[in-house]
Formats: structure tokens, sequence, C-alpha cells
């Protein structure tokens, strides 16, 4: 059974803030889907999240272009080709904002969070850093796949703190990873095999602070159409604070017809690796 992507995004400044530092793109044609929350005030925080949007985007396009994938930073273990290619992308990413910082009036210390997906026929690879969160809803039930790069999650895993705690706590906003604040960051990278009828949703926190998972799940089975979701969920958000931008990207797996699948075979082909660097 061959595999296709119906996908849907929408990001809304929210009830409070008077700019969005979120930033969400895709190109379906190479299977490429972000997301970044942007941070450092001002326009930093939106420079930071557009300059991780569009390098991963348009690493993508240059490897498709290029028959090759440029290999940044050091090999990512027991991943996939994919995950591979999405690690360096991140890598590029976080380059890139980073150098800006340095060099641009005004945005020394921007940063970004990103969440990312790369569909190749049935594989799903997923990257993240910072607490912008990916989650699958597969067969009625929801899970996430990241885990938030954050001190209050950190203080969850280790048992210093409650749930319920973590949800009040004032520190939320400390951010442990972030594009942009080191030369170098450590994304997590996985594989998933793909179903059909799958649903990925990739959000920033501001939609996650005010929405549970269960919830999610419950918004999103409901919809009659992926549009109809993405609006409910920041909706939703927007009426219970909406003190953050909220971005929502929803991602949906299904089956593609038979001729759409021969196509596919003649006339795709997949990047190489180039030589490290």
């Amino acid at each position: 059974m061959a595999l296709a992507v119906e996908v849907t995004g929408k990001t809304d400044v929210g009830c409070v803030r008077t700019n969005n530092e979120d930033n969400f793109g895709y190109d379906s044609r190479y299977g490429i889907y972000v997301v970044c929350d942007g941070m450092g005030g001002q326009a930093a925080g939106e420079v930071a999240s557009k300059i991780g949007v569009d390098v991963l985007l348009n690493y993508f396009r240059e490897a498709a272009q290029s028959g090759e994938y440029q290999q940044v930073g050091k090999p990512f273990p027991g991943v996939s080709h994919s995950s591979q290619a999405l690690a360096s992308a991140v890598q590029l990413a976080n380059h890139t904002i980073y150098d800006a910082s340095q060099r641009r009036a005004g945005t020394a210390g921007m940063g970004s969070t990103l969440v990312a997906v790369l569909v190749k026929g049935n594989l799903l690879s997923s990257a993240n850093v910072g607490d912008s969160r990916i989650y699958l809803m597969r067969q009625g039930a929801i899970q996430q796949l990241t885990h938030d790069h954050s001190l209050v999650m950190e203080q969850l895993r280790r048992g210093i703190i409650t749930r319920e705690e973590a949800e009040h706590s004032a520190s939320q906003h400390i951010i442990l990873r972030a594009l942009g604040s080191e030369e170098d960051v450590q994304p997590d990278v996985e594989d998933l095999v793909a179903l059909a009828d799958d649903i990925l949703l990739m959000t920033s926190d501001g939609l996650t602070k005010y929405v549970r998972d269960e919830e999610i799940l419950k918004i999103v089975s409901s919809a009659a159409m992926l549009e109809e979701a993405c609006d409910s969920l920041i909706d939703t958000a927007r009426r219970r604070g909406g003190d953050d931008n909220i971005t929502c990207l929803l991602v949906k797996i299904v089956e593609r017809p038979w001729y759409e699948s021969i196509f596919q075979r003649w006339f795709s082909g997949g990047p190489q690796w180039q030589n490290s660097i």
C-alpha cells in the first residue's frame, strides 16, 4: 500500500501579544514539515523562527536538485538515512541562526524551538529542539512523540515535581535547548513507520499550555476536515487565555491511488550523501 499526505497549517498571534514569533512551513513535494517558535523579543524571535523554517525547507529542495544530502555535524547512530538528513538540516539551521545572531544588530541571543517531520514513503522521521511538540493520533489514541527540552519537564522526568506542579510552574518558559543559543545543538531524532489514517500534530507551546492531550484528540477526531480541526484547536487555546502565539500544523497520512504510485516510482529518486563537512 502506497501512502500520501494531506496537510493544513495555521498560526495565530494569540490574545495578548502584538507580534507573532512563530513560523511554520512545508513542502509536500519533498515530504518536509516544520514548526518553529522564536525567542529573543521584538523582531529577533521572528527572525530566528523564519530562518529555522527556511533553512530546513531549502535543505531538502537543494538536495532534490543536487541529488545529494549535505552532511552537517556528526552522524547520528542507529537512525535511518532520512533521519540523518533531518538531523543535518537541523544542525544547519542552528549554525545559520547562531551566525546571524552574532552579526545582526538587535538579534544577539535570539533562538528558536523546532519540530520537523520528514515523510518518505511509509517512513516518518521526526526531529525536535525545545518545547514545541509532535503528537501522533492513531486508531483512537494520542501519543506525544517528542520530549520537551525544558526545565519543568526535566524536573518532572526526574520526579522533582508532580505533573500538576509542572502545569502551574513559573519556570515553564525556561528552555534547555534551542536553535541558535550555541554553536552546536543536539536534536532528538527518531523513526516511525507510518500507517494510513495517522494524523500528526506539530505545534508550539501556545497551544499545549491550554489544551490537554485528550482534548486535542477529541477535537481532531470530531472535525470533518483538517482545516476545521486546526481552527478549533487554535480557538480553544484563545478562549482559555491565549497569552502566547499559537501554531498548528496537521499532517494526515492517506492511501495513495495506484496510478499515482506508478508515477512516483517512475519519476522520483532520492538524494545520496555528500562528504561530511
